[in-house]
């Protein structure tokens, strides 16, 4: 029987129970597992290097866990696709696609700008043997060559929250594979597969977790991809623990109806923003005004999500004294909590990218990030504007 999302985000990771005789995923904290028929073992050892999913003998932890398992499972339900693998971050997520990207004989990608500054990073810094071509969303096609192995785009973009045509880029890349990731959506606003992708990823440590308590990545695919994903997560380590995901699952269960308040309360914000003096440039996509932004937003997307960044007049100190006035927000990196969280990305997030780079692509110094929380949306203006009013005052812009 099909079922709707809200409904498989409660019982995707749910498959089995009855049979199983529990309600809850159980958390299976094994390192290792008895061995009692070599053979066997042996058997199963190697279907689970090879990449299976799974095998009559786990063997050992960093080759196969149960309570991950679920999580993968519910995860490929929710993107629509047959398999996903999880890992320890989503940085370790990227490394481990480059590294599968690299078994498939290949060793170029096609990137777009922005991204999130650790992905920018790694890419460009070439420490996993990849080379990088950085192009605008509607150049992917000419920046293709026969080594290019994968093509990534992240879509809203961080911290601009900038639209990437997904089908757009999918029809110039061809055969060669799409990555989307799509942390600040979520399956709850968008599903690249359904769109052509080949991939999709999460920093589930974002809004999957939910709660600022869990580090994950995970990426959502095919047989193909998942198989060697697996292979790469079991020589580099890079594996989810399993308290991680039983907190993963556990966050999956209320996905939706936080996305959905932390998305109302980001609406409301990004409107009273816009009408501050203080504030230069809004960036959320339901205010986007380019025709072309809002077409994406409105093929792609079921919303505008729950993350938005907003320029100030004035320089980074000014956005720093805003910072610094707040008392309910809380200045910290990452995002999707069920709390407000924000910070200045030229001086964190991407500090470790080109500063050309950075201001070719709209990530100003004076630029701030906002992950919108489900707090009560007035507590949370009112100690935007306190701070707003008092960062302005120097500049003789208080509302």
């Amino acid at each position: 029987m099909s079922k709707r999302l809200a409904t498989d985000l409660v019982h995707a990771a749910r498959a089995g129970a009855v049979a199983g005789g529990w309600h809850v995923p159980p958390i299976d904290l094994s390192t290792t597992y008895p061995t009692p028929d070599p053979s066997a073992a042996s058997a199963s050892l190697d279907a689970l290097v090879a990449g299976d999913a799974s095998a009559s003998n786990p063997v050992y932890g960093r080759l196969h866990n149960g309570t991950v398992a679920h999580f993968e499972t519910a995860m490929a339900k929710l993107e629509g696709c047959t398999d996903a693998v999880a890992f320890g971050s989503g940085m370790a997520a990227l490394s481990a696609l480059l590294l599968a990207m690299r078994l498939a004989g290949k060793d170029h990608v096609v990137a777009v700008r922005p991204v999130y500054g650790g992905s920018d990073h790694l890419l460009s810094s070439a420490l996993l043997g990849n080379r990088v071509s950085w192009v605008n969303a509607d150049a992917v096609a000419a920046a293709i060559t026969e080594q290019t192995g994968l093509v990534l785009i992240e879509t809203p973009a961080n911290p601009t929250l900038k639209l990437v045509d997904i089908e757009s880029v999918v029809a110039q890349a061809g055969k060669v594979p799409v990555v989307v990731d799509s942390t600040f959506a979520t399956p709850v606003l968008q599903q690249p597969l359904t769109l052509g992708a080949t991939m999709v990823m999460h920093s589930a440590t974002k809004f999957i977790g939910g709660h600022g308590d869990v580090l994950a990545g995970v990426i959502s695919c095919g047989a193909e991809w998942a198989a060697r994903l697996r292979q790469v997560r079991i020589l580099t380590g890079g594996v989810l623990h399993p308290l991680g995901a039983y907190l993963l699952i556990r966050g999956l269960s209320t996905l939706r109806l936080r996305v959905l308040a932390a998305q109302s309360n980001a609406q409301l914000l990004a409107e009273r923003l816009a009408a501050h003096p203080l504030v230069a440039r809004v960036h959320y996509p339901g205010m986007n005004a380019s025709p072309e932004q809002q077409r994406i937003l409105s093929q792609q997307m079921s919303g505008s999500g729950c993350v938005l960044a907003f320029q100030l007049h004035g320089d980074a100190n000014q956005a720093e004294a805003v910072i610094a006035g707040l008392q309910l927000i809380t200045p910290a990196v990452s995002l999707g909590s069920v709390d407000t969280l924000i910070q200045r990305p030229a001086g964190l997030t991407h500090r470790i990218c080109d500063p050309k780079d950075l201001d070719q692509h709209g990530v100003a110094a004076n630029l701030l990030r906002v992950s919108v929380g489900i707090e009560d949306v007035e507590d949370l203006w009112s100690d935007l504007l306190q701070a707003l009013d008092r960062a302005a005052g120097p500049l003789g812009l208080a509302a």
